[in-house]
């Protein structure tokens, strides 16, 4: 199994009646921004270990880092009860942990798919708080017309129902071994050793001993809201911080939309963002922190000791 290089400690701290469960590594006091690493949708903040050990030992040592797992997911228990969640409780979450952990200083915050996103929405509206910006995979969605909320919300409703009679209830597997297979063939460029560790952390023993995905089903009603482009425009707008968007080589993107949303309109987006970049990790898929973790970690570290 991968044995890790900088091992992480892990703490609980009471976050808007939540106790959000917290991944730290390097040093708990330090001059230099704390960094900030913020998983995306049916992860967990566990998932940035491997980037976290291809970092310099300086820099690791030198500075505080910390993932926390989001509500409803890992081993943040979802507010009860619930039966969906609302992006603009992440944002609300971010704010307060941040309070915790930095007091007044800007951080420097990276943030993987629905992190990113979420991310990329915090740094517009709290712009003094964030030194650097990183977004891996971040893309936000298609655009949306309005006449699409008469469907939207009849779906929504639908959706709750079916979460309340179990037909959103996410699949358990006989031991960690199934885990593994499970996310090897979700991302097939996983190797076993990764998959093995990750899978301790991405599921536990439920009452009748299988092992259930640590992951709130409720996440799976989509929201209510439509995803409108103008209100995101104007976030990247307000963004102060230098910001870095990395995506993979295998255009995760073009994947799941297959020409509804592309990386030419993503790019479009960016521009908004007043000192934005993009880099590119080759031979990745989505999971590029899993993928290609050596290579994104000097990207990072390269962009964030700038």
């Amino acid at each position: 199994m991968y044995s890790e290089r900088f091992p992480a400690r892990t703490e609980v701290v009471r976050i808007r009646s939540l106790d959000y469960h917290v991944r730290r590594w390097g040093a708990l006091q330090s001059d230099a921004p704390p960094l900030v690493l913020v998983h995306g949708w049916m992860d967990v903040g566990a998932s940035y270990q491997f980037m976290v050990d291809a970092l310099s030992e300086a820099f690791v040592q030198g500075r505080s880092i910390i993932a926390p797992d989001w509500r409803g997911f890992g081993l943040t228990k979802p507010p009860v009860p619930t039966d969906h969640y609302a992006f603009a409780d992440y944002l609300a979450d971010l704010d307060q942990l941040l309070d915790h952990y930095a007091g007044e200083r800007p951080v420097d915050l990276v943030g993987h798919s629905m992190g990113g996103n979420i991310a990329m929405m915090y740094a517009g509206v709290r712009a003094t708080r964030v030194r650097r910006l990183v977004n891996l995979e971040g893309f936000g969605l298609p655009a949306s017309q309005p006449e699409s909320a008469v469907r939207r919300y009849g779906e929504w409703m639908d959706e709750i129902r079916q979460l309340e009679r179990g037909e959103m209830a996410l699949k358990s597997y006989e031991g960690l071994n199934g885990v593994a297979r499970r996310l090897m063939k979700t991302n097939p460029r996983l190797s076993q050793d990764k998959a093995e560790w990750l899978a301790q952390h991405w599921a536990a023993p439920d009452a009748s001993g299988r092992w259930a995905i640590l992951g709130d089903a409720a996440h799976k009603v989509k929201s209510a809201q439509l995803y409108r482009v103008d209100e995101v425009q104007a976030l990247y707008a307000a963004i102060a911080a230098p910001t870095l968007a990395v995506e993979a080589s295998g255009d995760s993107l073009g994947q799941w939309w297959q020409g509804r949303y592309t990386l030419a309109q993503y790019h479009e987006r960016l521009k908004a963002v007043a000192n934005c970049r993009t880099a590119v990790i080759e031979e990745a898929g989505h999971m590029l922190h899993h993928d290609q973790p050596e290579a994104l970690a000097k990207l990072v570290e390269a962009f964030l000791s700038d």
